[in-house]
């Protein structure tokens, strides 16, 4: 069974955390990891820095150009991980634009994250249907899960949609804004939740978006298995570098 997959079977919430690979230095990609599964986090998801990257807001898109201009590749990502599973037993995910990929070559890159043991990619700007139609079986043959995305805006067909063809959890997107633009979640986003957990889908979902302390990570994961934060973590590490990062997770999961 893939890793994503049993993680979501334990009887818990869980907390995930994004991070610009190559960043704050090139060289703290697996640090960053390796301290994160330390301080108790449940998922991890890499982000392979793209100088176009259309939904991320302007602390993201800061470290993914410090990263680019710290010389981050997919080539230098996959030789950075080559030897993580001999430090790290939890979900590594890869977040990223379908370009960089496609640049790689997409049976390659999924090659490649099979061989280090990497469990899915999450790929924002990748279609549904395309996936679908023309890499679903390449995705299948290296064992990795293609995380879905939902939105506020998807409707319900879609949703039932992306629920019937996930594998593993569904990247629940709490807002239409970028990431790192909310503090806090609204009753649009309250009816969000409540209209999604009243669809009983198969799949677990997991939040996005606005989470960034303990009491947005208590409001996301009432209806949902997960939550997911990047932003707040990337403003601690451009504070802190990999020091003190058992502090920030204490205090999402105190």
């Amino acid at each position: 069974m893939n890793r994503i997959n049993k993680k979501l079977n334990e009887n818990k919430k869980l907390l995930s955390i994004y991070f610009t690979a190559g960043y704050p230095t090139l060289n703290d990609t697996v640090a960053v990891i390796e301290n994160l599964e330390k301080s108790g986090v449940d998922m991890i998801e890499i982000g392979l820095p793209f100088s176009d990257p259309l939904a991320d807001g302007p602390t993201i898109q800061a470290s993914s150009t410090t990263a680019l201009e710290n010389g981050m590749t997919s080539e230098v990502l996959f030789d950075q991980l080559k030897d993580i599973r001999k430090t790290v037993s939890i979900p590594l995910i890869i977040m990223g634009y379908f370009n960089p990929m496609m640049q790689y070559g997409v049976e390659e890159f999924c090659k490649k994250c099979a061989e280090i043991g990497i469990d899915g990619l999450i790929i924002p700007d990748l279609p549904v249907q395309e996936y679908m139609d023309n890499y679903k079986a390449v995705f299948e043959k290296y064992g990795l899960i293609n995380v879905l995305l939902i939105t506020p805006q998807t409707s319900d067909e879609r949703i039932r949609f992306v629920d019937e063809i996930s594998d593993g959890f569904i990247y629940m997107v709490s807002s239409a804004a970028v990431t790192g633009s909310q503090s806090g979640f609204g009753n649009v986003q309250e009816d969000y939740f409540n209209r999604i957990a009243a669809m009983n889908l198969k799949a677990p979902q997991i939040v996005g978006f606005g989470i960034s302390n303990a009491e947005t990570f208590q409001q996301a994961t009432s209806k949902a298995k997960g939550a997911i934060i990047g932003s707040a973590f990337i403003k601690h590490l451009t504070q802190n570098g990999v020091t003190d990062i058992d502090k920030f997770v204490n205090l999402i999961l105190d």
